[in-house]
């Protein structure tokens, strides 16, 4: 807060917030790891594994953590803060498009090929890829059509079979293409009793696929709030 001054920009306080909300993100997986009793006769490359994924994240956070420090010195440096946030907020921009699925993306990430499974084990694999750092993703069915996944996307079983993305439905076999660090990512989906075990044991198969590479093509129309407004 120093930092900031005794008056805290908007901007200082948004990046104190993401700063403590990494911290919180990083504990709480600490603990859920720790806590698992499936750990317990996991086998020790498992283990390794297991570790090497918290390494990962934990590498991914201080390096965000980094530039998100860096943008507050820019920010609060007087005439040249000017320049800095307009550029930041280009920026930022850019990554709210991403996120709300609105801007096509592109990155190294995962290609997975899901069979044989029910809305519910698509849910699961998709939680479990934002867990592990999955920041952009998009599944498509048999049939070729993709739809873009984000934070209020949901998954039916459909009548007849298949499953409804977000009122489309598609139709196995489902094809997730997201965007992040391809063996973190893989790491997760692979631990004793996670997605990839549970997909198997259900009758379903699951096959991973690394690339440099994924591009993410499926948009989605900018939404337009009718009642909800900013707070300040």
């Amino acid at each position: 807060m120093r930092a900031l001054g005794r008056r805290p920009t908007p901007a200082g306080l948004l990046i104190l917030a993401l700063l403590a909300l990494f911290g919180f993100t990083l504990v709480v997986q600490l603990r859920s790891n720790d806590g698992d009793d499936g750990l317990a006769s996991a086998r020790q490359e498992d283990l390794v594994r297991i570790l090497s994924d918290l390494e990962a994240r934990d590498s991914r956070l201080q390096s965000e953590i980094g530039a998100l420090e860096t943008s507050q010195r820019q920010l609060t440096s007087g005439v040249a803060g000017r320049q800095a946030a307009l550029a930041e907020a280009d920026k930022r921009a850019d990554e709210l498009g991403l996120l709300a699925g609105t801007v096509a993306g592109r990155g190294p990430g995962l290609r997975l090929v899901i069979d044989g499974v029910k809305a519910s084990a698509i849910l699961n694999t998709v939680q479990e890829l934002r867990g592990a750092g999955g920041e952009v993703m998009q599944i498509a069915g048999a049939g070729g059509r993709a739809v873009r996944v984000v934070a209020s996307s949901y998954f039916v079983d459909a009548e007849g079979g298949g499953v409804i993305v977000d009122g489309d439905r598609l139709t196995g076999p489902y094809v997730l293409t997201v965007i992040g660090v391809p063996q973190v990512m893989q790491t997760a989906l692979q631990i004793p009793g996670g997605v990839v075990a549970s997909v198997n044991s259900g009758g379903g198969s699951v096959t991973l696929e690394q690339r440099t590479l994924v591009e993410v093509t499926a948009v989605r129309d900018a939404t337009t709030l009718q009642y909800a407004r900013p707070a300040s």
